[in-house]
């Protein structure tokens, strides 16, 4: 060793990502970054930073938004906006939410445009961790095919279903492993015209998000691609809470979770035949972390959906991650042995988790009055507009250099006592 701290950071996606960057810009942190898949991508739906989020990333990659313009197709968002999508308020106006909506783009141009700030010699893909054991100033993780590595700490980004997770919460973690958060979505992604066309001139006068709130559903589409692109995603609730993660979608299945009132507004026959204008739609279920008792352990922490998988409601998911990667980045930078791991993970748990969790009930909240389901607001304007207020003003009120500072001060109280 030449005396750096050596890191190894499981999982490739975009939490893991982040952190890497966070980190390696650090001379005295050796990262390196490991991926259980075949190479480093990601599928599945659009993400939005805030402009929260991006204050965040613009600390850790100066001009960030401009890299993620130039390389991830991002899109500036206005405010995103509310409105009632069946019954018979349909059309009326709940809320613009913020002056700006910040950016929107697609999972893997994203993932990609940080992967190039990278060096290529950190990233190592097909390895799948089998385990990871501490013992007295060691971390070893070993790999399915049949290597190990050793590290001074280890950073778990391994998403939902982390491995990493297991081992930080021990003999806890079934009792705090993932379950379906009430909802399943599906989703596609449709050329700007095509949508326009769908859904009328309206909803695209101004480069937003929108939100169609109603009776036991919601509906939302969005400009991605340098607005070439519409994401569009049709969201139910699952009173069953399945367990199953994936299925597949039909009109007859569209037609039976859908109530008929959303068929009085303008939004529903378009977005469904959207939906079903691809092969083999399927819809996919909404998990979340219900509750997770700590985020680390030792020398070993978890980050990202490893930590705090959350329902996509609040639509602060990306931006809990370059949150964590932030705060991470300023307490690794500032240790100067191996000695002070421990603290420095101890203080990102104690300032990040209780963060994470109000997103993660907040969200829970925020989809039950998304689908109508709130007993005081149903599905009134104003009430609806009133209540998420409340709901997502937390999200983005967050001050980052006190909550930089809170970090750094109780890794300092914890180094002293």
């Amino acid at each position: 060793m030449d005396g750096r701290i050596r890191i190894g950071i499981i999982g490739g996606g975009i939490a893991g990502t982040a952190t890497a960057i966070a980190l390696v810009k650090h001379p005295h942190v050796d990262v390196q970054v490991y991926e259980g898949a075949s190479e480093f991508s990601e599928r599945g739906a659009g993400v939005g930073l805030s402009p929260l989020a991006l204050e965040a990333l613009d600390d850790i990659i100066p001009s960030a938004m401009e890299l993620l313009k130039t390389q991830a197709g991002a899109v500036e968002l206005d405010a995103a906006r509310l409105v009632v999508g069946s019954g018979p308020e349909a059309g009326a106006l709940v809320s613009d939410l913020g002056v700006s909506a910040g950016l929107t783009m697609n999972r893997a141009p994203l993932l990609q445009a940080l992967l190039s700030l990278l060096p290529q010699d950190i990233l190592h893909a097909k390895k799948r961790v089998k385990s990871v054991e501490q013992t007295e100033g060691r971390v070893t993780v070993a790999f399915e095919d049949s290597t190990d590595a050793q590290f001074d700490a280890v950073i778990g980004a391994d998403g939902i279903f982390s491995a990493v997770r297991n081992h930080v919460l021990g003999d806890e973690a079934a009792r705090h492993a993932a379950a379906p958060a009430g909802w399943w979505d599906t989703r596609h992604m449709v050329p700007f015209e095509k949508a326009r066309a769908a859904l009328g001139d309206e909803s695209f006068k101004v480069d937003r998000q929108f939100a169609w709130l109603g009776d036991g559903a919601a509906m939302l589409h969005g400009i991605v691609e340098n607005r070439t692109m519409v994401q569009c995603i049709i969201a139910v609730i699952d009173n069953n809470f399945s367990a199953d993660r994936k299925r597949p979608v039909t009109r007859q299945v569209l037609e039976d979770v859908i109530p008929e009132s959303w068929y009085q507004g303008s939004v529903a026959k378009g977005m469904v035949e959207l939906i079903l204008d691809q092969e083999a739609p399927m819809g996919y279920a909404e998990w979340e972390h219900k509750s997770t008792p700590t985020y680390a352990n030792n020398r070993v922490c978890i980050v990202g959906d490893a930590a705090h998988a959350t329902s996509p409601w609040q639509g602060a998911g990306a931006g809990m991650v370059i949150e964590d990667a932030f705060i991470l980045g300023h307490l690794i930078g500032n240790i100067s042995s191996t000695r002070e791991i421990n603290a420095a993970f101890r203080a990102f748990d104690a300032i990040r988790r209780p963060r994470c969790q109000r997103v993660i009930d907040a969200g829970r909240e925020t989809g039950r009055l998304f689908c109508g389901q709130d007993e005081t607001a149903g599905l009134n304007p104003a009430k609806l507009g009133e209540a998420l207020g409340r709901t997502f003003a937390h999200v983005g009120g967050l001050e980052l250099k006190p909550h930089r500072e809170d970090a750094l001060e109780t890794m300092r109280t914890l180094l002293r006592g």
